[in-house]
């Protein structure tokens, strides 16, 4: 019976729960074990057609999940359930079956096929919210927006610089999760204590061939599992990448609330309820979710760095939190991508309203670059601020437009004229380098996607 919201479909992809579904977990087992026995016949240890058999049944088909759910009832012990079920169907070649090997050359090697097929699923996503994103860069380059720091208006920057501040931390962390896969995909064949001490005068071959015919790294020493700290740093990764997609959903909801209105995720005018009791409201719901499913994922970085602790050459410990942590951060990753990415390209824009709250400070906002507008003058840059602090308290106290006080100030009129003012006071006049950069990244970008093989 479905309890968890994963298992009931409210949350996750069908192809990223398909990976991770006990049937899928199962095969890619029995396809370790195939390996095995073709690299044991490569080498002359076992006889050719009896690895050729164990291969041809090492299938659901041939070995039923049921079967082995039977065996594991009276034998305690999931791997070996597996191992006797395809004995079972493969008739005499079965002895064969699982020659030299301890249960965690299976294991670890299925999980990392697993997580090879999660992480590439999760780096598709990357690529196309890095794309969608770059898109709305060059869209809104020129869309003029405030810009808060400790939630209050700074300085004025555009719509399409933030979005290129997000591109960027997204293109950061493709690098991350590129890089890391080098480490974390990576099987073995090396036994009960890593001595490979069951294989015979091959053994190292075998564990190549295993590894190269899978499509994996190998693993260049381990004990009676791969070390952990390779499973961590995937979920590190992770967890980075669903506080990134946090981070902007936050931003979203703050810019959505109806006191500032900027920004708002898409919303379905013809069937889509805000609240069951009170008809107006637009929720940003989706962005939400992501915020307290990123919760979940950052809350994973734990057992897996405690993962890394073993007692010797191996214990349990690590067994029965992997096969919560590894599948939940795989697929609650690839669901925040997969809402983030819907949200950015179908995100709602309010240029208007951006530009009315640029007004709202009546001006104090440009006092920056008042100030640095007098310092060009000769004016001492410690006392101007100075002067510029008080001001701005007095157009706060006394409700006045910033220019309408400034011009009251005769040392302000002596070294500006209104016209200087002017232009120091309009946000237009004052995106610096934002343009610039906004081109340069976006240059830089697809380069790098270029080098990837994307457009």
């Amino acid at each position: 019976m479905p309890i968890l919201p994963i298992e009931t479909g409210r949350y996750g992809t069908y192809e990223m729960k398909n990976i991770f579904e006990e049937e899928t977990r199962i095969q890619k087992m029995l396809d370790v074990e195939a390996t095995l026995a073709w690299a044991h016949a490569e080498v002359g240890n076992i006889p050719r057609k009896d690895a050729e058999k164990i291969a041809a049944m090492a299938s659901l088909k041939h070995v039923k999940l049921s079967r082995i759910k039977e065996i594991e009832k009276e034998v305690k012990h999931d791997v070996a359930s597996l191992v006797m079920a395809l004995a079972e169907a493969c008739g005499s070649s079965g002895a064969y079956v699982h020659l030299g090997a301890t249960s965690y050359d299976i294991v670890d090697t299925a999980n990392a096929l697993q997580m090879r097929d999660a992480l590439q699923l999760i780096e598709h996503k990357l690529d196309d919210l890095e794309k969608i994103l770059m898109k709305k860069a060059l869209t809104y380059r020129n869309t003029l927006m405030t810009g808060r720091t400790h939630g209050q208006h700074a300085l004025p920057i555009t719509l399409g610089f933030k979005f290129v501040v997000w591109m960027r931390e997204i293109s950061r962390h493709i690098q991350r999760l590129r890089q890391c896969q080098e480490r974390v995909l990576t099987g073995k064949i090396s036994g009960a204590v890593g001595t490979q001490a069951g294989f015979g005068e091959h053994a190292e071959k075998i564990q190549e061939l295993v590894m190269q015919r899978l499509g994996l790294g190998v693993a260049e020493v381990s004990t009676q599992i791969v070390q952990r700290d390779r499973h961590a740093e995937a979920i590190c990764v992770l967890a980075a990448i669903a506080s990134s997609l946090d981070n902007f959903a936050t931003e979203i909801r703050e810019l959505q609330r109806p006191e500032i209105g900027e920004l708002f995720e898409a919303f379905n005018v013809e069937k889509q309820v805000g609240s069951s009791t009170m008809p107006h409201k637009q929720n940003p719901e989706t962005c939400e979710r992501i915020c307290g499913i990123a919760r979940i994922v950052r809350s994973l970085v734990v057992p897996a760095l405690e993962n890394i602790v073993t007692w010797h050459e191996r214990d349990l410990t690590q067994s029965s939190a992997e096969r919560f942590i590894i599948p939940e951060a795989c697929i609650l990753t690839d669901y925040m991508l997969h809402l983030m990415n819907n949200i950015i390209a179908n995100i709602r824009v309010d240029e208007k309203r951006m530009l009315e709250n640029l007004k709202l400070t009546d001006g104090r906002n440009m006092s920056e670059s008042v100030m640095l507008a007098l310092t060009r003058k000769g004016m001492n840059r410690q006392e101007t601020h100075e002067l510029l602090r008080k001001l701005a308290l007095k157009s706060i106290a006394e409700k006045k437009p910033f220019k309408k006080v400034l011009l009251e100030e005769a040392l302000i009129r002596k070294n500006l004229s209104e016209k200087e003012l002017d232009n120091a006071l309009n946000p237009r006049n004052y995106l610096g380098t934002a343009e610039k950069q906004i081109e340069r990244l976006i240059e830089k970008t697809k380069k790098e996607r270029k080098d990837r093989g994307l457009a």
